[in-house]
């Protein structure tokens, strides 16, 4: 095996061995505590010009199968593990998880100590990273002077409309870094969806008539969003109902008044412990965060909060006061799991069907 290095921007150097393509890369180090799912995650538009480091001791044993992309490529720009699997008896597998990666250009290196490197993340919070072959002085200049774009929703939404035909209600979905099972999950319900780009207009919404109205989730800082993407909200919460996911959960809180900050250490894992607060059922969810809505900010909006994260107390949803709208922080499409997430994409079906002239889901 090769070996290739993984170094950080404070100086810190990992010695691994190379999978996936030999190219460098260079990227935000994030890590994910999920045990399964890791093509939805690689596929996952949220994590556009990041590396990720998987905490789960061995990555790649189900292979890669088409049915579970959540893009048409992967969005990630490396992989982090401590084992790669070199064997899969999935049934399903088209290609290995290393011959994926190679394809698509995107570098993989493992034999990293995951724990140690996920507690030093911990402590020193957000870090650039590079994957490289030599760890030499031009390979930490090269790495400290690269700029993180803050374009990731420019650079990863859909450059023009496009339709998901259904026969049942028409529902139009803001796409800010879409991935595929919120399609799928539509689909669930045969809804007519439309996908709008992220600059699309108050007139180009309101053109498709639509039923309903979801905001999805994507990469990124939401103060970086356009005026434009409040606006639709604001006027369209009003009109019909409105489902906001991720980062459409944070520009519904901004929308509505609600400040976001930026999270110390960001939450990427499935095993994230919520609340609902009025049945004070908990279920488990899939997380994909890094900005968070400031619960005291809360208090002089229309907004009230319908879950929380018990492990840090973080709103993970909010709903309207008056208006048929909601968001979560979590993704409801259950992919990766668990399924439970899934509930709230039948109460905004409901509530599209309620507005439809009280039919049926």
């Amino acid at each position: 095996m090769t070996t290739r290095y993984l170094i950080l921007q404070d100086g810190t150097v990992y010695a691994g061995e190379a999978f996936g393509a030999p190219a460098t890369t260079f990227g935000e180090l994030v890590f994910n505590t999920a045990m399964t799912g890791y093509q939805e995650i690689i596929t996952n538009p949220i994590y556009y010009n990041q590396i990720v480091m998987f905490t789960a001791p061995t990555i790649g044993a189900a292979g890669i199968n088409h049915y579970a992309d959540e893009s048409i490529v992967p969005a990630v720009k490396g992989v982090v593990v401590r084992e790669i699997a070199e064997i899969s008896t999935n049934r399903l597998q088209a290609l290995s998880l290393n011959d994926y990666l190679k394809r698509h250009n995107i570098p993989g290196i493992s034999q990293i100590d995951t724990r140690a490197l996920t507690r030093h993340l911990r402590e020193t919070g957000v870090q650039k990273a590079s994957i490289v072959d030599q760890p030499d002085d031009h390979a930490f200049d090269q790495l400290r002077a690269m700029v993180l774009t803050n374009q990731q929703i420019a650079q990863i939404s859909t450059p023009k409309a496009y339709a998901n035909p259904g026969r049942g209600a028409n529902v139009v979905v803001l796409d800010f870094g879409l991935k595929s099972g919120i399609l799928r999950m539509l689909s669930d319900f045969d809804a007519n969806v439309t996908v709008l780009p992220f600059s699309a207009t108050i007139d180009e919404v309101a053109n498709l008539d639509p039923d309903g109205i979801v905001i999805s989730s994507g990469p990124g800082d939401p103060a970086q969003v356009p005026e434009t993407a409040l606006d639709i909200i604001r006027e369209f919460e009003k009109r019909v109902p409105l489902f906001g996911i991720g980062l459409g959960h944070e520009l519904f809180a901004i929308a509505n008044g609600a400040k976001v900050g930026e999270l110390a250490s960001a939450h990427h894992g499935m095993n994230h412990p919520i609340r609902e607060q009025i049945t004070k059922d908990i279920m488990f969810a899939t997380q994909g965060q890094a900005y968070y809505v400031d619960s005291e900010s809360i208090k002089n909006t229309p907004l009230f909060v319908t879950h929380i994260d018990i492990t840090d107390n973080q709103i993970q949803g909010l709903r309207h006061r008056d208006y048929p709208a909601f968001s979560v922080q979590f993704f409801p499409d259950a992919a990766p799991g668990p399924l439970e997430e899934t509930q709230a994409f039948a109460e905004f079906m409901e509530m599209v069907m309620a507005r439809r002239g009280g039919g049926t889901i």
